[in-house]
């Protein structure tokens, strides 16, 4: 190693340090006047910050087509959120690309101005739970902490941050804050046969399943409100097709000619879901207008 390339590693070292020392974000540090309704919680050299995002997801609550159930019962929790009601975390599983992301980008669409803010944040970061709890509790707005594709694996950090934030700390929930988050999987924590290991029965017959897989199965129970999402039907994928590419421009006769490559595409990509549609319109439209 070089004379210069030792000076430029101590000195990294050194601003390191320095950086550490500084004082941690604040909620008067927050730039609370952006334009935006949405935060994203970024971690550099160990310190998060909240960052605004420039630009939201334009979706709207009438995009969503087929989720008629989980849309009221999502928009109602939001809405009793918002009126210092009672509501619940919420859990929003099932099939990918059917709308559980962009219900709750929706939902914020629809209740921004009435306060509504989103804080997302990444599965590795949930262990900073805590500290943004604390930079927003005492603001007036509502916040929902929003994690996106949630899953874990074993002896994840992320889990058992969550797991106390949700219901199991001391401390209560603040009455701003919600936690809504998706997954593709209703029992977040990986399941294996090796759990079954732990089963016994007593002299009356009786099974009493081992703590292990009790406790991998209940993790979604605190999840006051759970969301289940299904794949789509071939009809169902057809009429959200038809919705984006009217949305892009595109005349009826362009969208009945659109049919079968729209069907091809679903093919190709092993998938009949809202995402799917929603990215074949997308094609379809930028190569005929």
């Amino acid at each position: 190693m070089t004379t210069l390339e030792q000076f430029l590693e101590r000195a990294e070292s050194v601003l390191t340090r320095l950086e550490n020392l500084l004082p941690s974000q604040t909620a008067t540090s927050v730039d609370w006047d952006s334009p935006t309704a949405a935060f994203r919680w970024r971690k550099k050299n160990g310190r998060g910050a909240l960052v605004p995002i420039a630009r939201i997801s334009p979706v709207s609550l009438p995009d969503l087509f087929f989720v008629e159930r989980q849309k009221t019962l999502l928009e109602q929790n939001t809405r009793q959120f918002l009126q210092g009601k009672p509501a619940n975390n919420v859990l929003l599983t099932g099939a990918r690309g059917t709308g559980k992301s962009s219900l709750v980008k929706a939902c914020l669409n629809e209740f921004s101005d009435q306060g509504l803010r989103l804080i997302e944040v990444d599965k590795n970061d949930l262990v900073d739970l805590d500290e943004i709890s604390e930079l927003i509790a005492s603001r007036p707005e509502s916040f929902i902490l929003y994690c996106d594709d949630l899953s874990f694996d074993e002896g994840d950090s992320s889990y058992k941050a969550l797991k106390v934030a949700l219901d199991g700390s001391v401390a209560a929930q603040p009455d701003n804050i919600l936690i809504y988050a998706t997954s593709n999987r209703r029992h977040l924590l990986p399941e294996k046969m090796s759990d079954n290991n732990g089963y016994s029965r007593n002299e009356d017959g009786d099974l009493h399943p081992s703590e292990t897989v009790e406790e991998k199965i209940s993790f979604s129970d605190r999840f006051g409100l759970w969301l289940s999402f299904y794949p789509y039907s071939q009809d169902e994928y057809l009429f959200i097709m038809a919705h984006w590419l009217r949305s892009f421009g595109c005349t009826e006769d362009q969208i009945s000619a659109a049919t079968q490559e729209a069907l091809q595409w679903a093919l190709h990509r092993g998938s009949r879901s809202g995402r799917t549609a929603w990215q074949f319109a997308r094609d379809y439209a930028g190569r005929i207008l």
